[in-house]
């Protein structure tokens, strides 16, 4: 190949990539259409301003029932419905942390929360703001308020005030005195509804009923054991809109149909007005979207987050055992200088990190329903792995040393972008994918998740290489798995995540340098960096031309720009990132057993890792992947504020495909009573 020809195409090659992916950005830049915020034809409940805000703590989409509950229930049914995230600044989000972030728009107390967690300080009342008169009434949960609470509610909604109850509250899970709470919480939200002439009146006021937080305690470190509380107790709660009569709730800031935040009923309050937020508050109005049972959504929603936590150790970790086998066998070698066993080691190997993939989808199966939701989800668990592992293991690429990890590791990564490419329907409350109840992110693509993309797809690359072996096709390949990955990870419709494309094009594009035969340069890295950074605020900008309410997290990144709080997030995520890493000592072990690794893998002959040295030797492009691995895995934990998460996913995924790609160990050399005797 000539050499003017092998330094231009990477260029050329990395030029389109860019450009390709801003043009996808402008392709995304269109509103949604997924949600409305509109009610059904015949209603103008969504336009009408919210008038009476119902804040209680403790209800669950479980505790609604016919019987036991029909006042809420008769609420429920006329009202767009969500399972609501109530997560804040500590362990046990509590009534009075709910409370305010009704009124203020972020999580927790002002007063309390840590310096990194962008609470303004000062609290800021943003009822303040509105044209109407704000009262608050505070029950006493005793019963159904007095006959004189009642009336001053109803003439206070008369004389066009907004009007906030503070109902009575539900204890935590498991105390005797739950349910005769839950039957006063009723019997308050029945008179409060018959004063205004019944919850089937046409004319009731639009109406909010949201439960702000999981549980009551007026400080959270007064709570004994508070680990084991919220374990109990923090679910996903209650919210209700009568300005949606049967559509699930959805929101911006979940983009999840049946979700929403407690920090979008703030948002709703004003929007409602005609107002706006001061400050860049996280949450977004509430919307509606048509659902055929958005009650049954909400309970689905509910119940799969509760349970999700729990079942997924054994169910993955089920599976895990296999691939624990295979390593053992591939790595000790008097077991992997057996044919037969080395031969099994390695499919085993190969197919331990397929339930990562399958454990995205695995929503679409309701399994937690089933009377034994942890057997019901590792069934699910090892059905689609059994699938994906004849996949795998009995295709013609069988014939190839290296092509069942190859497929695999494809697989893991090509199911993880589908589902982000797909809107990241699957993923709520399943293993690995969006929690609900952690709050953190409901769509796109997670650190974690960015993590395993990037550790299979490099993976995959080093498997494709054994039998690729120009320097352009190297080189092409090379760009087009770069440029798919880094166009889901930052496409705004898909998975919309800032930090991944900052990783991902000087990942792929120094890989490309490396396999094309150029020596990368200081100018090649840093102009990498820099391609990186402008394609990612190109998305961003273009993202940020939306309506408020349809941007992602690229969008409100150019706010915090324009804000002149771009400081502030970044040293907030800088921050979060440390204290990840140093507050759990499990991933501060993780992050050690990383760097040396990283160290290891880039040094085999040092160490005389002789069967990594021998890949090398028969294929010498794969030095050139590990190396963009260390690049990437380092360079993707700098610029998130998860990093060590990102960083535990790529080396679980190459803990179990590395083994599986050496070659098998070189027989022991006679030893001298072995030796034909000499005459």
């Amino acid at each position: 190949m000539p050499q003017d020809l092998l330094v231009s195409a990477p260029r050329r090659l990395l030029l389109g990539l860019l450009l390709g992916v801003l043009l996808l950005g402008l392709s995304v830049a269109a509103p949604s259409p997924s949600a409305s915020a509109d009610g059904p034809e015949g209603t103008a409940g969504a336009d009408a301003p919210v008038r009476l805000v119902i804040a209680t703590a403790g209800l669950t989409w479980e505790d609604l029932d016919p019987a036991t509950t029909p006042h809420l229930q008769c609420l429920a049914d006329r009202s767009g419905a969500g399972a609501m995230n109530t997560t804040s600044t500590s362990v046990v989000s509590t009534k009075r942390q709910g409370l305010e972030t009704l009124h203020t728009g972020y999580r927790g107390l002002a007063e309390e929360a840590p310096r990194t967690s962008g609470i303004p300080v000062p609290a800021t009342d943003q009822w303040e703001q509105l044209d109407v008169p704000v009262s608050t009434v505070g029950l006493d949960g005793r019963g159904a308020p007095s006959g004189t609470a009642s009336a001053d509610i109803a003439a206070a909604l008369g004389a066009g005030d907004l009007v906030e109850v503070i109902a009575p509250s539900l204890p935590r899970a498991g105390d005797p005195a739950r349910e005769q709470s839950l039957t006063a919480l009723d019997a308050t939200v029945g008179a409060i509804l018959d004063e205004l002439g019944g919850c089937e009146a046409a004319e009731l006021p639009r109406t909010l009923l949201v439960s702000v937080a999981a549980t009551d305690p007026e400080h959270p470190e007064s709570v004994e054991n508070p680990g084991a509380v919220a374990s109990r107790t923090a679910g996903l709660q209650v919210a209700l809109d009568t300005g949606f009569p049967g559509q699930a709730l959805t929101s911006g800031s979940t983009k999840q149909t049946g979700v929403v935040v407690l920090t979008d009923v703030l948002p709703t309050i004003l929007a409602s007005h005609g107002a706006s937020p001061e400050g860049l508050v996280p949450g977004q109005p509430f919307r509606g979207t048509e659902h055929a049972d958005p009650l049954q959504l909400a309970l689905d929603r509910s119940q799969a987050a509760e349970q999700v936590d729990a079942a997924t150790v054994p169910a993955l970790g089920s599976w895990f055992v296999l691939g624990v086998i295979g390593i053992v066998i591939v790595l000790v070698p008097p077991l992997a200088r057996r044919p037969r066993l080395a031969v099994l080691g390695r499919a085993l190997a190969a197919i331990a990190p397929l339930p990562l993939a399958v454990g995205l989808f695995a929503s679409l199966v309701p399994w937690w329903r089933a009377e034994h939701p942890t057997l019901a989800l590792t069934g699910v668990i090892w059905t689609g792995g059994a699938l994906l592992s004849v996949l795998v293991l009995a295709g013609p690429w069988r014939h190839h040393r290296l092509g069942p990890v190859g497929v695999s590791a494809a697989l893991v990564a090509l199911l993880i972008l589908g589902e982000a490419a797909t809107g990241s329907r699957f993923q709520l409350s399943s293993p690995l994918g969006a929690q609900p109840i952690s709050g953190g992110r409901f769509y796109g693509l997670s650190n974690h998740l960015f993590g395993m993309v990037l550790a299979a797809s490099l993976m995959a690359l080093l498997c494709l290489f054994t039998v690729v072996r120009t320097a352009r096709a190297r080189t092409v390949w090379t760009v087009v798995v770069g440029g798919l990955v880094a166009i889901v990870c930052v496409a705004p419709s898909m998975g919309a995540d800032f930090g991944s494309m900052l990783a991902t094009v000087p990942t792929f594009g120094l890989l490309a340098l490396l396999v094309s035969g150029i020596r990368p340069r200081l100018w090649h890295l840093l102009a990498l960096g820099v391609g990186g950074a402008a394609a990612v605020l190109g998305v961003s900008f273009l993202d940020w031309l939306r309506p408020a309410e349809e941007r992602t997290h690229l969008g409100r990144f150019i706010d915090e720009l324009l804000s002149g709080e771009l400081l502030d997030v970044v040293i907030r995520k800088l921050a979060q990132n440390v204290a990840m890493t140093t507050g759990y000592p499990a991933l501060a072990v993780v992050m050690l057993c990383a760097v040396v690794a990283s160290v290891a893998i880039l040094i085999p002959g040092r160490l005389r890792w002789r069967r990594l040295a021998a890949l090398d030797a028969a294929h010498p492009a794969s030095y050139p992947v590990r190396v963009a691995l260390v690049a990437g895995a380092w360079i993707g934990y700098a610029v998130n504020d998860t990093g060590p998460v990102l960083i535990a996913a790529m080396l679980g995924i190459w803990l179990c495909h590395l083994p599986a790609v050496l070659p098998d160990p070189a027989a022991p050399a006679p030893g001298p009573a072995s030796r034909a005797p000499t005459t």
